[in-house]
């Protein structure tokens, strides 16, 4: 099976390394040639244009930073769809919309190959070692054809149903995320204030029933200082929005949704349009003239798993 990948930023760049890493015959693709780079080093080919690597693999993955770059890369000029024939398969692996996956899975079907959204979930350090989680919306048969790929790929994989619904869970985890990283902040913010030792607040907090997978990784990386969990704010704006969509959707009035957001992009008006996601704790830092810092946290989240083949993750009752 040859591999395509299209996307090799910060998640796209470490799943496309674990191709590699694994001897899956991967070929490349980047706007920047120079990220590409390190991966023809390591073995992986290049392709021209997104057609000529729809000509050249089995497998087409995308993982780009919106629906619209997705779009382009799809419909454009030399675009995927051009170089699509019966029998090959689309992976979606960015975050995206349900809506826009569907109607490129349609134009994806008319050329007689199968669409898959299949986003993944866990972080960059667990992307670089092939322990992330993954989605895969598809057809079941299209699914058994591509779990011994996304078993490479990731640890946890999760057949989620039709096409758009690994889109639409996923936009709900980050939904959960992002309000786990707001109420994090606030109650470390609050400790400090309260005179509690930040380093004993961070393992009171993991382990209660207060912990989360959000503070065991995130609230680390702000107690060190660094705030770079490699997710800036502009991509949570895009993740957090996709999910009050779907709520407007489907006629649910929820009251936090619309809160993170605000406090979202009053952060990004404050700190800019691509600063880290956990530099949001800075609102509460300025408001208080509080430093919520201690000592003893990496400034780098290191997936200290090892790797292992993954496996399908079935449902209770299933």
């Amino acid at each position: 099976m040859k591999v395509g990948f299209i996307g090799l930023g910060n998640v796209g760049g470490k799943l496309a390394g674990s191709l590699i890493r694994n001897g899956i015959d991967t070929v490349v693709r980047d706007l920047d040639r120079d990220a590409a780079q390190k991966f023809i080093d390591r073995g992986a080919g290049w392709a021209d244009s997104p057609k000529q690597m729809a000509e050249m693999c089995d497998v087409i993955i995308t993982c780009l930073p919106s629906p619209a770059a997705c779009a382009d890369v799809m419909e454009g000029e030399d675009g995927i769809l051009d170089g699509l024939s019966p029998g090959k398969i689309w992976m979606e692996m960015s975050t995206t919309d349900e809506a826009e996956v569907k109607r490129l899975g349609a134009k994806v079907k008319a050329k007689g190959a199968e669409p898959v959204d299949c986003p993944v979930s866990g972080g960059c350090h667990r992307a670089d070692t092939g322990n992330i989680s993954i989605f895969a919306g598809c057809e079941r048969d299209t699914f058994e054809k591509i779990l011994p790929l996304t078993t490479v790929l990731g640890r946890r994989v999760l057949h989620t149903g039709p096409l758009g619904s690994a889109s639409t869970l996923k936009v709900m985890t980050n939904y959960l995320a992002t309000a786990n990283l707001l109420t994090c902040c606030e109650a470390l913010v609050t400790m400090k204030a309260a005179g509690m030792d930040l380093a004993t607040t961070y393992e009171a907090m993991k382990i209660s029933s207060g912990t989360s997978f959000v503070h065991e990784t995130e609230s680390q990386l702000i107690l060190n200082g660094s705030r770079d969990v490699n997710f800036t704010i502009d991509l949570v704006l895009k993740d957090i929005g996709l999910f009050q969509t779907i709520a407007e959707r489907n006629n649910v009035p929820l009251e936090l949704s619309p809160m993170i957001i605000d406090i979202m992009k009053d952060g990004q008006n404050r700190y800019g349009r691509r600063a880290n996601s956990d530099e949001i704790i800075k609102r509460l830092e300025d408001a208080t003239g509080l430093s919520v810092l201690a000592d003893g946290f990496p400034d780098d989240l290191i997936d200290d798993e090892p790797e292992e083949k993954g496996y399908e993750v079935v449902p209770p009752g299933r």
